[in-house]
C-alpha cells in the first residue's frame, strides 16, 4: 500500500514540475482535469437542484395531466441526466437551497447571488472554454460531451431551450461520431417540445426510435416522446408511446405514473375501460399513499352505471377506505363512493355520501370544494339555482385549483343574475295574485298563513326547550360546593360576582352570553362555516329574503291587516309590478338559453310569458327568442311564436327575420335607412314636398323590406295632402291602414281618417250655385314614430336600455319635425 501511494506521489510531482505548455497539448490531462475540477461542480450543482425539485415536488391531481417525471432517479441515460417535460420549478426543502421560477438563488440567510443552475451552466461553460481540445476540427476530449450535456440540461431547466441548443450544436458540429450522439439528439428534441416547436420535436424522437439505440436512453425517449405527443394533442399517439414507456421501465415509481397519465389520457378521449385498467395499474404500482389514494378516486370516475356492478364497487370501496392509513382519508372516498352513485343513476344516494364526505376530517381543501359543487350541481339541475349558488360559494371558499375556481366563479356569478330574476318574478306573481282576491279572501289567504306561521314557531320553540333540557345545565348556584370554587385559575365568572364559578352553571351568565352572541351573530344554526357574512341561517332563510320575506318576527305578523294592507291598490303601481315581473321574465328566459343552454326551460319560460300578455315592448321579443332557439332544433316549438309574430306584427324586422331566418344579409334598419327618413323629414319641414316624395320613393326601391317602410308611407300620405289635397291623402291612408294594421303607422292612419272623413261631407249650392258653407270638425295628424326593436337587439338589459334611449331621442326628433297642417285647413279649422 505504501508503495502504491508513494508511486502516485511520484506521478503528481512530476506533472506539477512539467511545463504548463506541455499540460495544455495533454488530451487525457485535460480530461481529468476538466472532470475533477470544474465539470464537477457543474454535475454537483445540477443535482443538487434535482434533488431539491423533486423532494419540493407535489403532484396536482387535478390538472388534465400529471407529469410524468419528478427528479427522482438520476440514471436515466446517464449518471446525470433528468428533465420534466412540464418544467416545473417548485420551492424547495427548507434550509436547502432553491431556485424559484425566474428567481436567484436563495440561501437560509435569505442572501441572494446566482442561482443553481447558474452555477452550473457556469461551471459547465467554464469547462468547455478552458478544456477543450480541438485537433483537426475534432473535439478529442470526451468530457466536452458531459459538459455540453450539462449545459443544455441546465439552460432547459431555466426555460431556455433555444440557448439549450447552442451547445447540442457544438456535439452535433464537432463530435459526431461519439457513441452518446443519440442522448444530445433526444436533448434536442426535448428543447424543440419546449420551444413548442413540435413538428420538429417530433422527425428527432421518430428518427431515434427508428434507430437502435441502448436501452437507456431507450428509457429516456420513451417518456419525452410521448409527453411530447400529448402536449401536440396527438393524445392516441401518446397512448402507445406510454405502453412502450411503461413496458421498458422497471422503475416502479415511474410505471406507477406512466400509468397514471395514460388512464387520463383515456379517460379524456371516453375509453372507461382502458382507463380504469390504466389506473388499476397504477395503484398497484404506487410508491406513494397520496397516489394510491388518488389512483382509487380515478378508478371510480371510470364507473360505468350502465354495465358496471355499482353494489360491488361501493362495497370495495368502503371496505379499503376502513383499513389502516386509508381511514384518514375517508372524505375522499365517501366522495368517490358519490360520483359512481351519480353515474348509477341514485342521485339521493349520492347526495348523502357528498354529505359525510363533508362531515369527515379534510384530507384535501379541493376534495371538500368538489363535495360542495357536486351538491350544488344536484340543485342546479333541479332549478334550484339559489340553493345551488350557496353551495357554489362553499366550493369557491375552500377550492384550492385556481382554473376549477375560474369556471366556477363564472357559473356563480350567472346562477345569481338568475336567481334575481327568478325571484323577482316570483314575488310579483304573488302580488299581483294577492291584487286580484276579494277581501274575504285575502283574509282567509293571511289566516291560513298565519295558522302556519304559529305552528312553525310551536314546533321551533318546543325544539328549543328539548334542546336546553338536553343540555343538562341546573339554574342552582353550586360555586360554594364546586371544586372550582377556591381556584381562581378556574373557569372566570362572567357574571361580575366576587368569587369564581362555573360560567355555564350560572343562568344569568348563560342568558347575557346568549343575548349578546344573538347581537352579533343573529339566529345561528349548529353547522360548518357558521361564522359566515350572511345572517340568514339557512337556505329557506335565503330564499325568503329573496322573496323580501323579514327574517326579523315582526309584533303583528299574526294580524291578517297586518298583510292586506301592504297590498298595492294603486293602478298605476299594479302595473309597474306587471312590467317588472314581464321585464324580469324576459331576462330569465334569456339567461337559461345563454348561461345554460337550457331551451326546453326557456321556451317554458318565455311562453308563459306571452300567454301573460305583456306589453309589445316584451311580447315581440320574447317571442323572436322563442323563435330562434328553436326553429332549426325543435320546429314545432317555434311555429307557435313565427305565426304570432306574422299575425300581430307583420310589418316590423322581425316579421322579416321569421320568413327568411338563414338570410344572412338581413338586418335591422341601417343607419343610411335611417338617415334618409330624417332627411325626408327635413325637407317636409322646409316645404320641399316633391324633393321629400322624391327621396321616400327612392328609398322604397332601394329598401324595400325595412322596419321603417310603415313611417315612409305614412310620411309620403302628408307630402299628398301638401301638394294633391285632402282626398289623396286620405286614399294613401286607407292603403296604410289596409297594409300596416298592425304597426303604429297603421293605427295612426285609421286615427287620421276618422277625423278626415268625417271632414269630407257633399258640397250644397243655393239656385245660383253658390256654396252652402259647412263647419268642418278639425284634423289632427298624427306624428310618426320609429318602430323599435328588430332581430338584431341587444339580449341583455343594459343594451336594451341603450337601444331603448336611442329611439326614445329619435322620437324625440321625430316629434320636432313632424308635419303641421296646410294653410287652407288651417283656416278652416279657424
Amino acid at each position: 500500500m505504501k508503495k502504491a501511494i508513494f508511486f502516485l506521489l511520484a506521478i503528481t510531482v512530476l506533472n506539477s514540475c512539467s511545463s504548463r505548455k506541455k499540460a495544455n497539448n495533454s488530451t487525457f490531462m485535460k480530461g481529468f482535469f476538466s472532470y475533477y475540477n470544474t465539470l464537477f461542480n457543474s454535475k454537483d450543482a445540477l443535482e443538487t437542484e434535482l434533488k431539491n425539485r423533486d423532494k419540493s415536488h407535489k403532484d396536482n391531481f387535478y390538472e388534465p395531466f400529471i407529469p410524468l417525471l419528478t427528479y427522482d432517479e438520476q440514471p436515466l441515460g446517464t449518471e446525470i441526466q433528468q428533465s420534466n417535460m412540464f418544467g416545473n420549478d417548485a420551492p424547495g426543502v427548507p434550509g436547502r437551497p432553491t431556485t424559484p421560477p425566474g428567481g436567484n438563488f436563495t440561501g437560509q440567510g435569505g442572501q441572494k447571488g446566482a442561482t443553481i443552475l447558474e452555477i452550473s451552466e457556469a461551471k459547465a461553460l467554464k469547462t468547455i472554454e478552458k478544456y477543450s481540445v480541438m485537433k483537426s476540427g475534432v473535439e478529442k476530449n470526451k468530457a466536452i460531451f458531459d459538459a455540453n450535456i450539462l449545459l443544455a440540461q441546465a439552460r432547459i431547466y431555466k426555460g431556455k431551450p433555444l440557448e439549450a441548443l447552442d451547445g447540442l450544436n457544438y456535439i452535433f458540429s464537432n463530435m459526431p461520431k461519439d457513441k452518446r450522439i443519440p442522448l444530445a439528439r433526444i436533448y434536442q428534441g426535448l428543447a424543440y417540445s419546449k420551444m413548442e416547436d413540435y413538428h420538429r420535436a417530433g422527425e428527432v424522437f421518430a428518427e431515434l426510435k427508428n434507430d437502435k439505440i441502448k436501452k437507456d436512453y431507450q428509457k429516456l425517449l420513451t417518456v419525452y416522446y410521448s409527453e411530447m405527443l400529448l402536449h401536440a394533442g396527438k393524445k392516441e399517439a401518446a397512448v402507445d408511446e406510454l405502453e412502450d414507456a411503461f413496458a421498458i421501465n422497471k422503475n416502479r415509481k415511474l410505471r406507477s405514473r406512466i400509468a397514471f397519465l395514460r388512464g387520463q389520457i383515456l379517460a379524456s378521449l371516453g375509453k372507461n375501460e382502458e382507463a380504469r385498467e390504466s389506473f388499476v395499474s397504477a395503484y398497484k404500482y404506487a410508491n406513494d399513499f397520496e397516489f394510491e389514494v388518488k389512483s382509487q378516486i380515478e378508478i371510480a370516475k371510470t364507473f360505468n352505471g350502465k354495465n358496471d356492478d355499482y353494489e360491488g364497487a361501493r362495497a370495495y370501496l368502503e371496505k379499503i377506505s376502513k383499513k389502516g392509513t386509508y381511514a384518514s382519508r375517508k372524505n375522499e372516498f365517501y366522495y368517490a363512493q358519490g360520483l359512481m352513485a351519480n353515474k348509477a343513476d341514485k342521485k339521493e344516494e349520492a347526495k348523502e355520501f357528498f354529505a359525510k364526505s363533508l362531515k369527515e376530517k379534510v384530507s384535501d381543501p379541493q376534495i371538500r370544494g368538489l363535495n360542495y359543487y357536486e351538491i350544488g350541481k344536484a340543485y342546479f339541475d333541479d332549478s334550484d339555482y339559489l340553493s345551488a349558488g350557496a353551495y357554489y360559494d362553499s366550493a369557491l371558499a375552500v377550492m384550492t385549483y385556481q382554473p376549477s375556481k375560474v369556471l366556477l366563479e363564472e357559473q356563480s356569478k350567472n346562477i345569481k343574475q338568475v336567481t334575481k330574476n327568478y325571484y323577482l318574478v316570483k314575488k310579483n306573481d304573488s302580488i299581483l295574485a294577492l291584487t286580484k282576491m276579494s277581501d274575504q279572501e285575502k283574509t282567509a289567504y293571511f289566516t291560513k298563513l298565519i295558522d302556519g306561521i304559529k305552528a312553525k314557531e310551536a314546533k321551533e320553540e318546543l325544539e328549543r326547550q328539548r334542546a336546553e333540557r338536553k343540555k343538562g345545565f341546573d339554574t342552582g348556584d353550586y360555586s360554594a360546593n364546586s371544586i372550582f370554587a377556591s381556584n381562581t385559575g378556574g373557569f372566570q365568572d362572567f357574571g361580575g360576582g366576587n368569587k369564581g364559578g362555573f360560567y355555564f352553571a350560572n343562568s344569568s351568565t348563560v342568558a347575557r352570553g346568549e343575548s349578546t352572541f344573538k347581537q352579533i351573530w343573529g339566529n345561528r344554526t349548529l353547522s360548518d362555516n357558521w361564522r359566515t357574512s350572511a345572517r340568514g341561517s339557512s337556505l329557506e332563510d335565503l330564499k325568503n329574503e329573496a322573496m323580501g320575506i323579514a327574517s326579523a318576527p315582526d309584533p303583528r305578523r299574526l294580524e291578517p291587516s297586518f298583510y292586506i294592507e301592504k297590498i298595492p291598490t294603486k293602478a298605476e303601481d299594479i302595473l309597474a309590478l306587471k312590467k317588472a315581473r314581464d321585464t324580469a321574465s324576459l331576462g330569465l328566459g334569456r339567461m337559461y338559453d345563454a348561461y345554460f343552454s337550457d331551451i326546453k326551460l326557456a321556451t317554458k319560460t318565455l311562453y308563459d310569458l306571452v300567454d301573460n300578455k305583456p306589453v309589445e315592448e316584451v311580447e315581440l321579443p320574447a317571442l323572436y327568442q322563442i323563435f330562434v332557439m328553436n326553429y332549426e332544433k325543435n320546429p314545432p316549438a317555434a311555429e307557435r311564436a313565427k305565426q304570432k309574430i306574422l299575425t300581430d306584427y307583420p310589418y316590423t324586422s322581425y316579421a322579416e327575420f321569421v320568413k327568411n331566418p338563414k338570410n344572412n344579409n338581413f338586418n335591422t334598419s341601417a343607419p343610411e335607412v335611417e338617415k334618409a327618413y330624417a332627411d325626408a323629414f327635413d325637407l317636409y319641414v322646409k316645404e320641399k314636398y316633391e324633393e321629400s316624395k322624391q327621396l321616400i320613393e327612392s328609398s322604397l326601391q332601394k329598401y324595400p323590406k325595412d322596419a321603417l317602410v310603415p313611417k315612409f308611407t305614412l310620411l309620403n300620405a302628408f307630402n299628398t295632402g301638401k301638394t294633391a289635397g285632402k282626398e289623396i291623402m286620405i286614399l294613401q291612408l286607407e292603403q296604410i291602414a289596409l297594409n300596416y294594421a298592425k304597426t303604429p303607422e297603421g293605427i295612426k292612419a285609421k286615427e287620421m281618417l276618422k277625423y278626415l272623413k268625417s271632414d269630407l261631407t257633399i258640397e250644397q249650392t243655393d239656385e245660383q250655385g253658390n256654396a252652402i258653407s259647412n263647419v268642418p270638425k278639425p284634423q289632427e295628424i298624427p306624428q310618426a314614430t320609429p318602430v323599435s326593436g328588430g332581430p338584431g337587439r341587444p339580449s341583455n338589459d343594459d343594451d336594451i336600455k341603450m337601444e331603448e334611449e336611442r329611439i326614445r331621442k329619435l322620437e324625440e326628433s321625430a316629434s320636432s319635425i313632424a308635419p303641421t297642417a296646410t294653410p287652407e285647413q288651417q283656416t278652416r279649422k279657424k
